[in-house]
């Protein structure tokens, strides 16, 4: 009787493991999406040995083996950068006179040494309910989501009423060597042609493990470098004059170090500070209140300034130095002395206005200020009107209900100041939620919350087709 009884245990023991196990495996949609995510994020597409071509090829027979004809993707690249491939492709919809609506995501990834990395940077990682690896965030979270939308949107047989264009980017990482987003629009800016654009830039805030806010990203600071230098005919350390370069450039900096540029709000952003003060905790809501008055309140800015560094650069443009470098000789007078100041200027305000601005802050006519490298896109902010953020509220009640929808402008650079410098509006959307220590996007151990990803998935699948499906 014992043993009878023993055996009908071990049955039901082990038949409740294979209903535990069945339970939760993913549904097979779901499989299909992380077999075609680890496919993209472990294939290294760094700009110093990997392949974006790779990459790209690899989505696009996972779009070919769904079932979407072959003159409707393409790997496009420069001759003379084979490696450098972007995926663009389309589902066509019903009507062609519609314009249509561009998903933009870059594949090439950060450097990343495994010696730095406390677990292979370029295998993909599941642990503790976070996926780890280069790029499983920024941005090949997104690249696969997108990727995986057409896929299944052509395997249900779905035809929607504007054509979806997919483009899957090399370079945004590495700018100053090649872009294939500037070099498709300066060359092909027909593949690139939308109504508009869903691209990386916002996310999501969680608290406590709960979602808070989900963002829609609008506009974008432009980026610019200025070289400050000075010079003198240097001599003999045993002899200092009154002119020393380094000196003089050493003095400039403090000032500048020292001034804040004026606070600056525009719809975008002081939407952003209206939503986040209904967010926060009193004191911290009361600050903000204080920033949106009119005048904005110096003192509320600089305490915003010291909880977090990021609202500060959203209230003003910002400049600071990043690089410095001089001298010839320790025991010779420097000769050259040059600085990098990087600056990230606000949407609508002049490159040449901030240089002017530097060249007053440095006060000192010994100290000569130039912009550095290409001059930065003058961009605006696209509308964040009801056609774009009713399909968000409609999509986000039904994930996560009551999340808050909270405008930003990003403080960084994405390809969509490409995009829109050229008129096309580029908004930044991905429901993909991190905590306060975010994604370790370009540091040591890039993370994502398994369950971020595949809630983001179900969002960009949902939201994609209420935009693709709209009469204008």
């Amino acid at each position: 009787m014992s043993r009878s009884l023993t055996g009908v245990s071990m049955v039901a023991a082990m038949a409740a493991l294979w209903a535990g196990a069945a339970a939760a495996a993913p549904a097979p949609d779901e499989a299909a999406f992380r077999a075609l995510y680890r496919e993209l994020v472990e294939i290294n597409t760094t700009r110093s040995v990997g392949s974006c071509t790779r990459a790209a090829q690899a989505m696009q027979a996972r779009l070919l083996a769904a079932g979407l004809p072959a003159q409707d993707s393409r790997i496009l690249a420069p001759s003379d950068r084979p490696q450098a491939g972007a995926l663009v492709a389309v589902l066509r919809g019903r009507d062609s006179k519609l314009k249509p609506l561009l998903l933009l995501a870059h594949i090439d990834v950060v450097e990343a040494r495994r010696e730095d990395w406390q677990r292979d940077p370029f295998t993909l990682v599941e642990e503790d309910g976070w996926f780890y690896a280069r790029g499983a965030s920024d941005d090949k979270a997104m690249a696969a989501i997108f990727t995986d939308n057409l896929v299944r949107y052509r395997q249900a047989g779905y035809v929607p009423r504007r054509d979806i264009k997919l483009a899957l980017t090399c370079g945004e990482e590495s700018p100053d060597v090649f872009n294939s987003v500037k070099w498709l629009m300066e060359t092909q800016p027909e593949t690139l042609a939308a109504a508009f654009v869903l691209n990386e830039g916002a996310g999501g805030e969680l608290r406590d493990g709960k979602p808070l806010a989900l963002q829609v990203q609008a506009g974008e600071k432009v980026y610019q470098d200025f070289e400050l230098s000075a010079s003198d005919v240097g001599g003999h350390s045993s002899r200092p004059t009154r002119d020393n370069p380094i000196t003089h450039l050493a003095g400039g900096l403090e000032r500048l170090g020292a001034y804040q540029f004026p606070i600056a709000l525009n719809p975008v952003t002081r939407g952003y500070f209206e939503a986040q003060a209904r967010l926060s905790a009193p004191a911290v809501a009361a600050d903000m209140r204080a920033v949106l008055a009119d005048p904005a309140d110096a003192a509320a800015a600089d305490r915003l300034w010291t909880i977090n560094p990021g609202w500060n650069s959203t209230l003003r443009t910002t400049c600071v130095a990043t690089q410095i470098e001089g001298g010839h000789a320790s025991n010779a007078l420097p000769q050259q002395v040059r600085a990098n100041v990087n600056c990230r200027i606000l949407p609508g305000v002049p490159v040449e206005e901030v240089r002017q601005t530097l060249v007053r802050v440095l006060a000192d006519e010994r100290i000569k200020v130039a912009p550095r490298g290409e001059p930065g896109m003058a961009t605006s902010a696209p509308p964040l009107s009801p056609k774009i953020l009713g399909p968000v509220r409609e999509v986000a009640d039904t994930i996560w209900p009551g999340v808050a929808i909270v405008p930003t402008m990003s403080t960084g650079a994405t390809d969509g100041r490409f995009l829109n410098a050229a008129g096309i509006p580029t908004y930044g959307l991905s429901g993909l939620f991190h905590d306060a220590e975010g994604s370790r996007a370009h540091g040591l151990n890039e993370r994502i919350r398994v369950r971020s990803l595949l809630d983001g998935r179900r969002f960009l699948y949902e939201v994609v087709r209420r935009y693709a499906d709209a009469a204008d």
